[in-house]
């Protein structure tokens, strides 16, 4: 019914009517019809998110194996990561960054044949996107899904780079015409499921405004989703969600749910990534027991 934006719009409402409001500040809005398909629907992209992908090996988990760990981006976390970047590409977003960090480390993990290929899902919010905008209220579906392909063995082998420009590549061509592009298809293909084989999602909610709704006790100390990868398929999902740890440091939090073996390897290869080249081993330790704040056997 709705994504987190709406999700965000009707639990504030209710925060506002708990402190005494008579009338939501911002009226909620149906007109699911401002999303519909165009007459008649025309796909003018190639939608790779839908594309139907034999399952080729036995399933990345088994679900008693799962376990979930919480990676904390803070300011060093990013500076360093940001610092491994190629000069023409330091200007890409947190999130971008944070996205072609996880997705390499992820895939190196969970080593796929090296001629498999391997995608992730990028969650991007389209209100922005439409002129005129939707309306503030408005708190239908809003999002789309475009997914980044790459073999698996040169995702793994290249540097950092090479996952980044695929991640900022994909989210620069979701467009007005994208979304309506979906749209189409979805009336066309009879609403197909986004293909999940060897995939890997991705949602920032960062700017959902969860963690300021307030409901007469102050805001909240923590807005998101509990865990990563939970739900139908384990693994599968992670979101990025604001957070303060314990050292009063504002960053991102993302959940990660693995097989125990997997993990042990993604802790390893991310360890690397954030480690600066002045940092000796004590400065390592104490690094890594504040960016991994969670671990949980499912």
């Amino acid at each position: 019914m709705s994504d987190a934006f709406g999700f965000y719009r009707f639990l504030s409402t209710i925060g506002e009517l708990a402190r005494g409001a008579e009338i939501p500040s911002v009226l909620p809005v149906w007109q699911r019809h401002l999303l519909n398909a165009r007459d008649p629907p025309h796909v003018s992209y190639k939608h790779h998110e839908y594309d139907n992908i034999p399952s080729t090996n036995e399933a990345l988990v088994a679900p008693n194996d799962m376990v979930q760990r919480s990676i904390f981006f803070g300011p060093a976390e990013i500076s360093t990561l940001r610092s491994r970047l190629s000069l023409h590409l330091r200007h890409c977003t947190t999130v971008e960054l944070l996205t072609a960090c996880i997705w390499r480390c992820r895939t190196i993990a969970i080593s796929p044949d090296p001629d498999e290929e391997v995608r992730i899902i990028i969650v991007v919010n389209g209100r922005r996107l439409f002129n005129p905008p939707l309306p503030a209220g408005y708190y239908g579906n809003a999002f789309v899904i475009p997914v980044a392909v790459s073999a698996a063995g040169n995702l793994c082998k290249q540097p950092l780079d090479f996952a980044l420009e695929l991640v900022m590549k994909t989210k620069s061509e979701v467009t007005e015409d994208y979304i309506k592009s979906v749209a189409d298809l979805m009336v066309i293909r009879g609403r197909p499921h986004f293909a999940v084989v060897r995939t890997y999602i991705v949602s920032d909610v960062t700017h959902s405004g969860l963690d300021d709704i307030d409901y007469g006790w102050g805001t909240a100390v923590y807005g998101g989703p509990a865990k990563g990868g939970v739900g139908v398929i384990p693994g599968l999902t992670s979101f990025y969600i604001p957070f303060k740890n314990d050292k009063g440091e504002r960053g991102i939090v993302v959940p990660i749910c693995l097989p125990a073996n997997a993990m042990e390897v993604f802790v390893k290869e991310f360890q690397k990534m954030v480690k600066r080249d002045d940092d000796d081993i004590a400065s390592g330790v104490a690094r890594k027991s504040s960016i991994f704040t969670v671990r949980t056997r499912l």
